[in-house]
Order: C-alpha cells, then sequence, then structure tokens
C-alpha cells in the first residue's frame, strides 16, 4: 500500500508517492490541476493502491485548490481511501504565499494572515522526503483565506 501527496497549488502541480513514510516516485507536471489530475491519477491508479491520499489545501490558487480538493475527494469517497490535508506552509518552509496584488498569506505560529508585503523571499513547494501521517489532519476542508469578490 502507497500514499499519495498532491500538491496543486501553482504550477507545477507536484505528486509524491509514498511507501511506509518514505518517498518512493516524485512527478511534476505543468498545466492546471484541471487537465492533469485525473490522466496522472489513471495512470497512478493502473500502479499503485493508496491507503491514503493527502493535499495542500491551501492557501494558493483558489481554482487550484478547490479542483483539486473535488477530485480528492471524489476519490476518497469512490475508492473508500480516507483523506486527509495540511495547509501549504508545510511544504515551502512556512515562507509568504502569494495572495493578490501586494497581499501575501502568512502563518503565525498556528493563524494564517494576509499582510501587504514589499519583496517577500517566496520559497517553491516541494514534496518531503519523508512523511508522517500524524503530521496530517483529517480536518481537509479547503483554505481559500480570500472571500470571493461580489
Amino acid at each position: 500500500m502507497h500514499d499519495a501527496l498532491v500538491i496543486a497549488l501553482t504550477s507545477p502541480i507536484l505528486v509524491g508517492i509514498y511507501k511506509d513514510g518514505d518517498l518512493v516516485e516524485e512527478i511534476r507536471s505543468e498545466g492546471m490541476s484541471s487537465d492533469v489530475l485525473a490522466e496522472l491519477f489513471d495512470s497512478l491508479l493502473q500502479r499503485y493502491t493508496f491507503s491514503t491520499l493527502i493535499y495542500a489545501k491551501g492557501p494558493g490558487s483558489f481554482m487550484g485548490i478547490k479542483v483539486t480538493y473535488l477530485f480528492l475527494k471524489t476519490l476518497s469517497i469512490t475508492k473508500k481511501i480516507p483523506l486527509l490535508a495540511t495547509d501549504a506552509f508545510f511544504f515551502n518552509q512556512n515562507s509568504p504565499i502569494k495572495a493578490v496584488g501586494k497581499l501575501y498569506f502568512v502563518k503565525n505560529r498556528t493563524t494564517i494572515e494576509l499582510e501587504p508585503l514589499v519583496s517577500p523571499e517566496v520559497m517553491a513547494f516541494t514534496l518531503p522526503k519523508k512523511i508522517d501521517l500524524k503530521k496530517f489532519d483529517s480536518d481537509n476542508l479547503p483554505y481559500y483565506g480570500i472571500d470571493a469578490v461580489g
């Protein structure tokens, strides 16, 4: 059994396949999650049996978060695979995440806030070499961080 971890907040989309907590395959795919995820998982499901699905639930690209959540939640329900999540800061060394304009999401201990920043050091998202499922949460609802503009 394997675990799949998806980070689809920016391009490239990252998918990590883990066995006993160790990264055994890393997939990087350019494009939008709506175009990429179904194709990737069609291939992955032919090669692996998953015991857990994990994703970065935000903040980040609103559409990337939404599509990823809907895709993985559907897969979770239909295949009866638990879906876990954590915030995106887990995958970028807790650096600011671009929101809109000069606004960035920052994590201060346990809260995520929106702050205006000038020239912040933004780190790319990366897949960890090892994962511990205890660091992920069954509260897998997306975190968008910004309300819809009306």
